[in-house]
């Protein structure tokens, strides 16, 4: 190997981190985009780490993966694509707490459910969002009022 050959994979091992998942094996990550959450979800205390993965290309869904646990992966959804009615308030200390400085750099991500063999019962989970500053790559679900809205909101309701 020579020197500049070195020297490039010095530089990409900087920018990267090799991390094996149960879904995609080993993947390299740029570290630029790792989202860290400022609380971890309930019951998954040990993952604050996570990276979003394209589900396909041209498709809207996403895999949020955990860079802590390998079996660890939700799909989700950006919630202006989904549900561009949903514009739940976000109490103001966890905007505080992402350090969030203008809406433009507040995103929402939001967690669906899909029934094994049944797709078309899908479901997103509107009461716990994911609230991420896409420019400091901070996040943290928030739980709303349950009175407001469903976890379990129908992305195909019955007729």
């Amino acid at each position: 190997m020579n020197a500049l050959n070195q020297d490039t994979d010095q530089l990409d091992s900087e920018k990267t981190i090799k991390v094996q998942t149960s879904r995609f094996g080993e993947i390299a990550v740029d570290k630029d985009r790792v989202i860290t959450m400022t609380r971890s979800f309930l019951g998954f205390p040990e993952s604050l780490h996570f990276f979003l993965r394209p589900h396909s290309p041209n498709s809207p869904f996403m895999w949020l993966q955990s860079l802590d646990n390998p079996k660890l992966a939700f799909v989700v959804v950006t919630a202006k694509l989904l549900a561009p009615h949903y514009i739940p308030e976000i109490p103001p200390q966890l905007t505080k707490e992402l350090k969030i400085d203008s809406v433009e750099e507040q995103d929402l991500l939001l967690i669906l459910t899909i029934p094994k063999d049944n797709p078309q019962e899908m479901t997103a989970n509107l009461l716990g969002p994911v609230v991420v500053n896409s420019r400091k790559r901070l996040a943290v679900q928030v739980v709303l009022d349950p009175r407001k809205y469903d976890p379990c909101w129908p992305l195909f309701p019955q007729k």
